[in-house]
């Protein structure tokens, strides 16, 4: 016999006398019970009963009044008194400019269908002439083409010299001219000459 058979029918035999003790024990425990116990008067709770109410549903109830908006604004709050009128004295350091725009022409005019000047630009004189009171003139020669355009100005005579050449070139450019017409064709005209003059009042 292998010993795992041996080990259960000796665990089976131990078994048995253990089980048959605690039944015993547990009869005993039975029979030698206090039998007053049993006779104690019990106790039983009192039923608890939540009486029926009926939900009544008020459909028919009035609704408040809507309030009506206040026929008077509410009182406006006091604020501060702000003099907004104060007194601020703007001084233009700059005193003004009279840029006078004169055309000269030169000597290549004849009298028929002569060009003639549509749009004068006065230029925009000088800020730092203007508030060091620097007055003067510049003289530009161009062409004017055939469309009536202006094309390659140039700053000529200018006093004093390294003021007023930029402003004058830049404003001659935006000259527009009825351009000489020579049997019955468009054409251009060099050396055409306009001096700007900047005075100070």
């Amino acid at each position: 016999m292998s010993r795992n058979l041996i080990r259960l029918i000796i665990g089976a035999l131990l078994a048995i006398p253990v089980a048959g003790g605690l039944f015993f024990i547990m009869q005993y425990l039975i029979a030698s019970a206090d039998p007053k116990i049993d006779d104690s008067k019990q106790h039983r709770l009192a039923d608890i009963h939540m009486p029926e109410r009926e939900i009544e549903t008020n459909v028919n109830e009035q609704k408040p009044d809507k309030v009506d908006d206040p026929e008077e604004p509410p009182p406006a709050l006091d604020t501060p008194d702000v003099d907004m009128d104060m007194d601020v004295e703007v001084i233009n350091i700059a005193p003004q400019a009279v840029i006078d725009v004169a055309i000269t022409s030169s000597g290549m005019a004849s009298g028929d269908g002569e060009y003639l000047p549509i749009v004068k630009v006065a230029p925009i004189y000088p800020r730092r002439a203007q508030t060091r009171g620097i007055s003067g003139y510049c003289i530009v020669e161009y062409t004017v083409t055939a469309s009536g355009a202006i094309r390659d100005p140039v700053a000529m005579d200018c006093q004093p010299s390294g003021v007023f050449e930029k402003a004058s070139v830049k404003a001659s450019l935006k000259f527009k001219y009825k351009p000489r017409v020579v049997d019955g064709e468009a054409i251009e005209v060099a050396g055409v000459q306009n001096k700007f003059t900047y005075e100070l009042e």
